[in-house]
């Protein structure tokens, strides 16, 4: 499945780019793709556009206060707090694996990783095969997640997610 998320965002770079599935499906069948892989990346792609269009911040034109509603009556979804903490449950903890949910820290503490897609990225890694969830597919996923928001990562977190860390030596 993975291979054919990675030829999806190398070919279709731009999300607005990328034709609707069953086009996809005969295009990715005529690139060789297997019929079982390129159905499970489908699958993964819709729940992935899903969610990304599910989690669309609406933040109101003037704060509670200033119009006299109360907090508790504004509808909109309000981000998340600064001081909040992320909980991982622990079906999360074991698919995801200590490796993977260090690098989703990592990402979020740089701040190149908003709540709003963590939990995409937290969601769709749920939905990818793997116990636990490697983290080259967990890069994978975290590329698919600014892809699907139309947003190309900065140089810098790009450098991180399409290095291949087997190699590097520290120093």
């Amino acid at each position: 499945m993975f291979e054919v998320l990675v030829y999806v965002y190398e070919n279709y770079w731009q999300g607005d780019a990328c034709p609707e599935l069953h086009r996809l499906s005969r295009k990715l069948t005529a690139a060789g793709f297997d019929a079982e892989e390129i159905q499970a990346a489908l699958v993964w792609l819709d729940g992935l556009n899903v969610a990304a269009q599910g989690t669309q911040i609406s933040l109101p034109a003037k704060t509670p206060q200033s119009s006299g509603e109360s907090p508790a009556s504004s509808s909109a979804i309000q981000p998340q707090s600064a001081a909040s903490l992320r909980v991982y449950s622990v079906a999360e903890q074991d698919h995801l694996g200590a490796q993977s949910l260090g690098f989703v820290s990592f990402l979020e503490s740089s701040g190149v990783l908003p709540p709003h897609m963590r939990e995409i990225v937290i969601d769709r890694a749920m939905a990818a095969p793997g116990d636990p969830v490697t983290l080259d597919d967990l890069k994978i996923i975290v590329l698919m997640v600014y892809w699907s928001f139309g947003e190309e990562p900065d140089a810098l977190v790009l450098d991180e997610l399409c290095d291949d860390t087997e190699f590097r030596l520290a120093h």
